[in-house]
Formats: structure tokens, sequence, C-alpha cells
């Protein structure tokens, strides 16, 4: 009876204990799929920090992540917007940038808290609202950063800075900033 008391208890111990082992020793397996948003800060860097204030940011994400491999694709559609700086002139408004850009995102694998390294290039849309007038161009530019990600239940969340600039001609003002990012996956 005691022989058939510890069998059992074995067994069951053994049947709890395995999908713990296993589960701790395989990383979640990567949605192929994934949209998602993130909204933070925009610091304004070079020429655009003596005109403007630190901003805000809002992005839109679709993401492509290919199976067994740490490279995959970013669609962001994001939305900038910088404060006039009042120095005594008078100006009032903001200028603002809605760039679509396609990144390539590294992964580091990891089981838990797992940094990536992200940039690519797109059309930045930039327009000034000043005093009540209004311009736009469009223009080339290109951003660089990193972040980190926290896969949760069903869905992960990220922190996230990158370094973007905005292509201008010669004797323009430079265009660069870095959106600081929280955002969450789907």
């Amino acid at each position: 009876m005691k022989r058939a008391f510890l069998a059992v208890a074995l067994a069951g111990t053994a049947l709890v204990s395995l999908p713990l082992a296993t589960r701790a020793q395989v990383a979640p397996a990567a949605k192929p799929v994934e949209f998602g948003f993130a909204a933070g800060a925009s610091i304004p860097m070079s020429d655009l920090s003596d005109a403007t204030n630190t901003g805000f940011n809002v992005t839109g994400i679709v993401g492509f992540h290919p199976q067994m491999i740490p490279l995959g694709v970013r669609l962001d559609v994001a939305y900038n917007r910088f404060g006039i700086k009042s120095n005594g002139a008078g100006l009032t408004g903001d200028f603002h940038f809605t760039s679509v850009t396609g990144n390539l995102e590294y992964s580091i694998p990891s089981e838990s808290v797992s940094p990536y390294l992200i940039g690519g290039a797109g059309l930045y849309a930039q327009g000034a609202n000043i005093n009540g007038g209004t311009g736009s161009s469009n223009k080339f530019g290109w951003n660089l950063g990193g972040g980190i990600k926290l896969p949760l239940s069903g869905f992960d969340t990220f922190l996230e800075a990158r370094y973007n600039q905005i292509q201008e001609s010669n004797g323009a003002p430079s265009l660069k900033y870095i959106p600081i990012t929280f955002g969450v996956m789907f």
C-alpha cells in the first residue's frame, strides 16, 4: 500500500513539474504579425531645439516577425509635434512631422526582457503653423535606435528611443529629434 501511494505521489509530482520545466526551457514563439501603438515625449535636437520645446509623439505599428530568425520588419506611422518657444518675437504655433517608415528590427533573444535594435527610412511630411499661417513639404528621412520588450500574457509592452533625421537642402535648418515612447503590441 505504501509503495502504491509513493508511486502515485511521484508520478503526480512529475506530471505537474514537467510542464513547468519545459516552459522554462523554451522561449515563447513570436507572433508572425503584430499590431500596436505607442506614445511619448519627443525631444528636439540641434537647430530644431533652438526654436521649439519638447513635444509629443503618437505611433501606429504593424510588425512582421518570421519564425526562427531574430530579424523582423516594422512599418511605423508616426506623428511628432513641437510647440514654438516664446522668445519675445511674438511667434506662436508649432512644427509637426508625420512619417511613414519601413524599419528592420533585430531582436536579441531572451526569455523575459528582450532588447532590440531598430532602424529604417521613409517619407517625412513636415509642417508648420506659425501665427495662423501654414506651410508643408515632404522629405526623405531616416531613424536609428533601440528598445526593450517585456512580453506579458497575450501582448508585449516596449520602451523605445530613436534618433530621427530629416534630410534637408544645403543651408536649411537641421531637423533632428528623438521620440521616447512606451507602446503595446498585440
